[in-house]
């Protein structure tokens, strides 16, 4: 008995003592990262007050949020505002809208800056590459205002660059603008146009970290040019692009208000229309705050669950994936 219990103490006495040494060895790692976490801490303040704290907001779409009776004494309604939302005939029609905009977003503009980051790896002549890379990140710090002010003035039909080039070849115009067909394609190509060269970025970094002795053995070899972007350097930047890709899954019900806004009119709304649109409409314009927040809220559930299960098939497929 005396054996066991002193047994016992030593245990409890060796628990404590490992204990103590953890918590030391935290607070020895602690004071010589300090600086680290300083520099830390304004970034996790702005992520927790201006991200974390408004998702209490989000409990505005299961109730009916009167403002004038205010937060607590709305009633709560439940998935009322879900169920009304999917039973809603312009369901369908914003999700074919986003839906087909984000493919076209996927299929034209993601490759795009992957391609020219490859032709600008290419390019031996520091002086051009530096000034094309200049040329091509200023689209980005134009506003969205500005672009659809500078399509409007070369794709209108009174006096527009684009129309009068065309009335003078073909003798007719096309009213791009108003024409529905044509939205789709204008809304892509402003995209491509404004963050292509920007997005060249990080697969510019991702390409300065490719091994020069591959392209070396590759030479030596006998190896063309397409033979070794084709074999050494795609495979170089992979995790880059599938991380981006992983993230931009997340923003597939994203197209960005801003631009659908300023670009949409009533001759082409029956395709313009999309979430985002919408949810500007209903929550601001027309004051149904919960029922907005409700379509809000769906936007996000999908993007979440499009970021796990992309992830859960890049790591299936032998990436590293987000985490």
């Amino acid at each position: 008995m005396k054996q066991g219990a002193a047994l016992g103490a030593a245990e409890v006495s060796a628990g404590t003592s490992f204990r103590r040494s953890r918590r030391e060895q935290r607070f020895r790692r602690l004071k010589r990262d300090k600086w680290l976490y300083i520099l830390l801490s304004p970034g996790l303040l702005y992520f927790l007050l201006f991200k974390y704290v408004p998702m209490w907001g989000v409990l505005l779409a299961f109730k009916d949020y009167q403002p004038f009776l205010g937060f607590w004494k709305s009633s709560w309604v439940g998935l009322e505002h879900f169920r009304t939302f999917f039973q809603n005939p312009d369901f369908f029609m914003l999700l074919r809208n986003t839906l087909v905009l984000s493919l076209y977003n996927l299929v034209f503009f993601f490759p795009a800056p992957i391609i020219l980051a490859l032709l600008l790896n290419e390019v031996r002549l520091s002086f051009y590459k530096r000034t094309v890379q200049t040329l091509i990140y200023v689209p980005h710090f134009i506003s969205m205002v500005i672009v659809a002010s500078i399509s409007y003035v070369f794709l209108t039909t009174q006096g527009g660059a684009v129309n009068e080039f065309l009335y003078t070849v073909t003798g007719r115009k096309i009213d791009f603008l108003a024409n529905p067909d044509w939205f789709r394609p204008m809304i892509i190509l402003q995209t491509i146009w404004k963050e292509c060269g920007w997005g060249t970025i990080i697969f510019l970094a991702a390409l300065a970290g490719v091994d020069v002795e591959q392209y070396e053995a590759a030479v030596v070899d006998g190896a063309s040019r397409w033979r070794q972007t084709w074999h050494i350097t795609l495979p170089a930047i992979r995790s880059t692009i599938v991380i981006l890709l992983i993230l931009r899954m997340g923003t597939i019900l994203d197209n960005g208000f801003e631009q659908i806004y300023l670009m949409m009119n009533a001759l082409n709304r029956e395709v313009a229309e999309v979430f985002d649109t919408y949810v500007y409409a209903l929550g601001i314009t027309q004051g149904a705050f919960s029922y907005s927040t409700a379509v809000g809220l769906f936007k996000s559930v999908i993007g979440v669950v499009l970021v796990l299960g992309t992830n859960w098939l890049a790591k299936k497929s032998g990436e590293s994936g987000l985490y």
